[in-house]
């Protein structure tokens, strides 16, 4: 499983890459409490849907901000499916950590954009029953 990071203002995001046939999953985290505050959804020729989930305070996690954008410039490159769950929380965050997130994602995005042109996503077209076939009788 490919490991993409970006290192700045203090605090570290990570995207996990899993090739599931076509798909991909990015398991988008940083700070000092990672966890899953949105999951966003793609494909190359479907609009982005994102899920928020609450927050601590009852607020809805941001993290979609930073995932959403990842999640565009990967678009072009899907062969399948793609989501992105995103969580970083930093605590005491300052403005300029803030302001950092979304360039961090989008070179998070260029790593892993990078990567896939090294290693193209290819597998075999699943096989389905025609009109009329049925599976075998045992």
């Amino acid at each position: 499983m490919p490991r993409f990071q970006v290192t700045q203002v203090g605090y570290t995001m990570t995207a996990d890459l899993t090739v599931i046939g076509p798909d991909l999953l990015i398991v988008l985290t940083g700070g000092t409490h990672p966890h899953i505050g949105d999951v966003t959804t793609l494909t190359k020729t479907t609009a982005l849907r994102t899920v928020k989930f609450p927050s601590h305070d009852g607020r809805f996690h941001k993290d979609y901000l930073v995932g959403e954008r990842l999640a565009r410039q990967l678009q072009p490159w899907l062969t399948g499916s793609c989501t992105v769950t995103a969580g970083i929380h930093v605590d005491h965050i300052t403005q300029a950590q803030i302001a950092a997130s979304g360039g961090m994602g989008d070179d998070l995005g260029r790593q892993i954009v990078a990567w896939l042109r090294a290693h193209p996503v290819t597998t075999a077209a699943p096989v389905y029953y025609r009109d009329g076939q049925t599976p075998p009788q045992n």
